[in-house]
Parts: structure tokens; C-alpha cells; sequence
């Protein structure tokens, strides 16, 4: 085993740290995970998890209270998704998020899902949507990174 510092750790902004943990503990639930994922213009969240039977989830990963009282656009994502989740950490002031949502304690290096919230299954049409979104970012992103010279051939 190596003695090194993952390099992603020591230059990782609090909330990508946050979403690594998250996207590890989803896996333990045969969830996969995309970072980063844009469902319609203008919005950007920061997990998709992709589940064994279709499922879509977002979660927003919150990293202080400045960070959650100056999003404005986590309710635009609710039509994105089945369920959706805030993940914070532990010193995260979590009476700040609202209960009808999700709520996951998270570090970079693993998650616990605390709240589960209900589910509102996407329409057919729009889940379709987001898997096609799902597959196609994950597949150029293994490409780019597979070929970094490919990522220049595309708009």
C-alpha cells in the first residue's frame, strides 16, 4: 500500500470532498454516480445517482450554511429526480434544510443516509431523459479521459 496523498484530496473544494463520499456510499446501495451532471440549461447538480432499477437521485452536497442560503435553484432540480437529498457534514447546521428532503451525513471518504425522503417518480418520458443525459456524460468522460485529445473534437 502507498504512503501518498491522494492528490484529489489535498486540492478538492469542501463540497467536491462531500460529493466523493456521497458517490462512495452509493455504490455500497448498487447506485452509480455522475459529479457535475447538467439535467436542462442553467441548472447543475452536483451527485446523479443512477440505481439498479432505473432510479434517479440528486444530491446537492451543502458544505456550510453560506453555501445553502445562497443556492437558489435546488427546487428546479426536484423535477429531475425521484428522490432528492441534501449531503452535509457533521457540523452542518441541518435544521436548515427543509424535512420533505433527503438528508445524508457525508465526509470524503464515505456517507450515511439519515433521511430518506419520499419518492416522486419521474414521468416515463422525462426518465428516459435523464438516463440518456446519465449515459452520455459518463461515457464521454471515460472517452476524454481514456483520450484527452478527443475532447477537442466536440462543441
Amino acid at each position: 500500500m502507498s504512503n501518498t496523498i491522494d492528490p484529489f484530496l489535498s486540492r478538492a473544494q469542501p463540497g467536491q470532498l462531500l460529493a466523493r463520499g456521497v458517490s462512495r456510499h452509493m455504490r455500497s446501495h448498487d447506485f452509480v454516480c455522475v459529479e457535475e451532471l447538467v439535467p436542462t440549461r442553467g441548472l447543475r447538480v452536483d451527485v446523479m445517482a443512477l440505481g439498479p432499477k432505473g432510479e434517479v437521485w440528486i444530491i446537492e452536497c451543502k458544505s456550510s450554511r453560506a453555501d445553502f442560503t445562497s443556492d437558489t435553484k435546488w427546487q428546479g432540480y426536484l423535477e429531475w429526480c425521484d428522490r432528492y437529498f441534501f449531503a452535509v457534514d457533521q457540523d452542518f447546521p441541518t435544521e436548515l434544510l427543509p424535512d420533505d428532503t433527503g438528508l445524508i451525513l457525508a465526509d470524503s471518504y464515505s456517507a450515511e443516509i439519515i433521511r430518506m425522503p419520499d419518492e416522486a417518480k419521474l414521468a416515463p418520458a422525462r426518465r428516459k431523459v435523464m438516463h440518456m443525459k446519465f449515459a452520455r456524460t459518463a461515457a464521454s468522460r471515460l472517452q476524454g479521459y481514456r483520450d484527452p485529445g478527443v475532447a477537442g473534437l466536440v462543441d
